[in-house]
């Protein structure tokens, strides 16, 4: 729902009802991931997508129906692979879009949930998108780290569901969790749909060098909050770094050690370490290869390896941390131009992300996506 939120709110201000399809689930090779979202406003127009294309013209339909009926909807769409184009999703993979209508009477709490996302405060949205008694279906609370507003329907509920969505919350992760019918932990008959708010993850760049801009601007459009961190002043400037969202001038070492310690750093974070220069990022990488980070990948030559290698050894780094220094940074793709190493490095933190192999699609066999 990030993608429409602004569309949403907008409409919602002007006291208008839009309906909202969002995916909910997927199997096999579905196109879109949980919380992709489409909204179809009254006057027609759509912003959004749940599939690439694929079943937007029925979600259309549905999401006008569900505006007239003011009843939400849990729609599966997809089939096997053998007869997909029956259903329109060419990609054979089955989703779950949940279309339901929103404006002020159905989700007072979006003006609270627009705040805290713009603010960069983790937030959720947690729907029963599915209830053996129909009548609870569409109930929701919006949960915080440190509060909740609204109610499923009984403390049980709340109290079960609020303490999981926290945990999903707290890992960035959206997704569809099931329950009993009042909230026990074991037990079918009730399906929530928790849709995670977290701020974006974070790119840290070392290095305000010709790559570091690339780095930037290729990070920037993966949805990463960007930094850019050198200590030469004359170098690190934000008319060099357009794309970067913050420009710092400060030893890396000390700049990252000060982010970690006030809590900036996470299990999202990507650190890509370009100045290749002992004095840089050896104490930098001291630093980084013990925290609990998404990625650290370090630039420089196969020699420069070697040697950065003997020296973290020599500072005390261990054999385990090593291991999680991607060095030399990137995937082999025979990259030269900054933009192509840029693509390279991007490559890397998205296979790892998703323990993708890095090889091409057509060497391998089975399913796409994991």
């Amino acid at each position: 729902m990030r993608d429409v939120l602004d569309d949403v709110y907008r409409r919602w201000l002007a006291g208008e009802t839009v309906g909202l399809g969002t995916v909910v689930a997927t199997f096999s090779s579905a196109p879109r991931s949980p919380g992709a979202s489409m909204v179809v406003a009254p006057d027609g127009t759509v912003a959004g997508s749940v599939s690439g294309g694929c079943v937007e013209g029925a979600v259309y339909e549905l999401a006008q129906d569900v505006v007239a009926d003011r009843k939400p909807v849990l729609q599966r769409y997809g089939v096997t692979d053998d007869d997909a184009f029956a259903v329109g999703l060419t990609c054979g993979g089955i989703i779950d879009i949940y279309v339901e209508p929103v404006d002020r009477e159905s989700m007072p709490e979006l003006d609270q949930v627009v705040e805290s996302v713009r603010s960069g405060e983790p937030v959720a949205v947690v729907t029963i998108v599915e209830h053996e008694t129909p009548g609870l279906v569409g109930e929701r609370m919006v949960v915080w780290p440190d509060r909740v507003e609204g109610s499923l329907g009984s403390s049980r509920m709340d109290d079960a569901v609020a303490d999981d969505a926290r945990g999903l919350l707290a890992s960035g992760r959206t997704g569809t969790l099931r329950y009993g019918p009042d909230g026990q932990r074991r037990g079918e008959g009730m399906a929530v749909f928790v849709n995670s708010f977290e701020p974006p993850p974070r790119l840290l760049v070392f290095g305000a060098i010709d790559f570091a801009a690339a780095m930037a601007r290729m990070g920037a459009y993966l949805g990463y909050q960007v930094t850019v961190c050198d200590a030469r002043p004359v170098f690190a400037t934000s008319s060099r770094f357009p794309d970067a969202h913050e420009v710092v001038v400060d030893w890396p070492h000390r700049y990252l050690a000060a982010e970690a310690e006030a809590g900036r750093i996470d299990s999202r974070t990507a650190i890509a370490v370009l100045t290749h220069d002992p004095k840089f990022d050896v104490p930098l990488l001291e630093i980084a290869l013990r925290l609990d980070v998404g990625y650290v990948g370090a630039m420089g030559s196969r020699k420069t390896h070697d040697d950065r290698f003997s020296r973290l050894r020599e500072a005390g780094i261990t054999e385990p941390e090593l291991e999680r220094l991607s060095s030399p940074i990137g995937l082999d793709l025979g990259a030269r131009t900054p933009e192509e190493t840029a693509v390279s490095i991007a490559a890397e933190i998205i296979s790892l992300r998703w323990s993708g192999t890095g090889r091409r699609l057509a060497a391998l066999s089975g399913r796409i996506h994991n």
